[in-house]
């Protein structure tokens, strides 16, 4: 999220605070005002309720939502959210158990599969920007970009990813640290 940030807006700062619960509207609504008291200016969440996009909403700021569609919940401040659909890969497995074919393996789908996408672009980003978007994403489905591709520094400014080298699905995996352009703190 990050790394998509910073290349629309090399000067934005990301506030990561923690609720420590995957669903917890009233938590998750709580952080969000706090995140708002302290002066941001877009809400993004990577939890499930609508309560950070009904924040975001109330006061008048943009959202980014989470797992489906939020923009019901939050008309004039969702921008898009982050979908899945596992649809695919569940018709595939189950097909896959009944021809006596499935292989228990782990499963990396992304946007090249239909696992992965983004909900429809709010008319409220301008198109030279939803244009950047879409071309990233064709990007991204094609193979000639990749989103943890080096240079990518930490938060402390440190490289963790050199310049010609990729993060594995492994690393992604366990990664316990923020990119550059994160303020927050991990939980131990």
């Amino acid at each position: 999220f990050t790394l998509g940030v910073k290349e629309a807006n090399a000067d934005a700062v990301v506030k990561v605070v923690w609720t420590n619960t995957w669903y917890d509207p009233a938590k998750e609504k709580e952080a969000a005002q706090g995140l708002l008291d302290s002066g941001v200016d877009v809400i993004a969440q990577h939890q499930d309720t609508p309560g950070p996009q009904q924040a975001a909403e109330e006061a008048g700021v943009y959202a980014v939502g989470y797992n489906t569609n939020m923009r019901a919940f939050a008309p004039e401040a969702n921008l898009t959210s982050a979908v899945w659909n596992w649809g695919p890969y569940y018709v595939n497995a189950v097909k896959s158990v009944i021809d006596g074919t499935f292989v228990s393996t782990q499963y990396w789908g992304g946007l090249e599969d239909g696992i992965v996408d983004i909900a429809p672009i709010s008319d409220k980003v301008p198109a030279d920007m939803v244009a950047q978007v879409e071309a990233k994403k064709a990007a991204i489905i094609d193979g000639s970009f990749d989103v943890f591709a080096g240079p990518i520094k930490d938060q402390d400014g440190n490289i963790k990813v050199a310049e010609g080298s990729s993060m594995t699905d492994g690393e992604l995996l366990s990664m316990d640290w923020f990119v550059e352009g994160v303020e927050g703190v991990i939980p131990k």
